[in-house]
């Protein structure tokens, strides 16, 4: 099973949330679960269609906390093992709000 960890935007990071992010990293990589992380620039764009009508709206949203900041895909055994996950991430970040979605397809 495929799951889309995505994290909201937070406070800066500082030395030592980036010393225990990398050993995370590392540990779910080794593990063989990590298949791809990155962070997100501030800005986005957002497409929105009705009827025949696609709007383009240029970032930055509105309030910076809202926009999706980094992400992770996983492959895990369970939805619980990726909420453990997502868990364990939460406590090295800190306060904010992290968001998982199952992936389907190949």
């Amino acid at each position: 099973m495929r799951y889309l960890m995505m994290s909201k935007g937070g406070d800066a990071p500082d030395e030592k949330l980036f010393t225990e992010m990398a050993a995370f990293i590392q540990e779910m990589t080794a593990a063989g679960v990590l298949l791809a992380t990155g962070g997100l620039g501030p800005e986005g764009i957002v497409l929105t269609s009705k009827g025949d009508e696609i709007t383009v709206t240029d970032g930055p949203f509105t309030e910076a906390k809202e926009a999706v900041a980094g992400f992770a895909l996983v492959e895990v055994r369970s939805k619980e093992e990726a909420i453990e996950l997502g868990r364990r991430f939460r406590k090295i970040v800190g306060d904010g709000e992290s968001v998982i979605q199952e992936v389907f397809g190949p």
